[in-house]
C-alpha cells in the first residue's frame, strides 16, 4: 500500500510529479483525494472505522467512503473505484459532486473533493482497510463534530462543517 503512487500537486491543485503514498505522507506534500458520503432513504449517513492497521487516523470514524486519487487518475474516476473497493457497492447513478476543500493541515495536506450518493446497503466492507460500519443520524453527527469529538477524523470534521454551511 505504501508504495501506490500518487500524484503530487501545487497550491493550485496543478500536478506536479508523483511520489510513493509513504513519502508524500512522510514529507507532508500536498495531494489528492476524494471522500463519498453514502446516505440512505432515511436521510442517515454511513460513517466507516478506520482499521486499527492503517498507519493514519487508526480506529477513527470517518467518511462512508475515501481515498487518494492514483497517479494519472481523475477525481470523478476515484469516486467511482473507491465505493467499489471499500463498500462493494457502484453508486454512479446518485454519485454528485458536492465541494472541494483545500489541501490544509487539517485535511492532511490533501485537496479532497467531497461526494454524496444515495444507497442503502447493504456494504461489504473492504478488510484490512475498515474495521466496521453504522448509519447514523445526522443531528447526531452535527453535534459530535461541533463538540470536536476525537473519534471522528478531522477531515471529516472539516468537510462536514463545510457541508453544514
Amino acid at each position: 500500500m505504501n508504495q501506490e503512487l500518487i500524484a503530487v500537486v501545487d497550491k493550485n491543485d496543478q500536478f506536479i510529479e508523483n511520489q510513493p503514498r509513504n513519502k508524500v505522507h512522510q514529507l507532508g506534500l500536498r495531494h489528492r483525494a476524494v471522500h463519498i458520503l453514502v446516505f440512505n432513504n432515511d436521510q442517515q449517513l454511513f460513517l466507516q472505522k478506520r482499521s486499527l492497521s492503517k498507519d493514519i487516523n487508526a480506529g477513527l470514524w470517518d467518511t462512508s467512503a475515501a481515498g487518494h486519487v492514483d497517479a494519472g487518475e481523475s477525481y470523478d474516476v476515484c469516486a467511482h473505484r473507491e465505493t467499489i473497493e471499500e463498500l462493494a457497492v457502484c453508486v454512479d447513478e446518485t454519485l454528485t459532486f458536492l465541494f472541494k476543500l483545500p489541501a490544509i493541515p487539517e485535511t492532511g495536506m490533501e485537496f479532497v473533493q467531497v461526494y454524496r450518493c444515495l444507497h442503502n446497503g447493504p456494504f461489504t466492507l473492504e478488510a484490512g482497510e475498515i474495521d466496521g460500519g453504522q448509519w447514523f443520524n445526522i443531528k447526531d453527527i452535527s453535534r459530535r463534530v461541533s463538540d470536536n469529538d476525537p473519534t471522528l477524523t478531522d477531515t471529516f470534521k472539516a468537510l462536514w462543517l463545510k457541508l453544514e454551511e
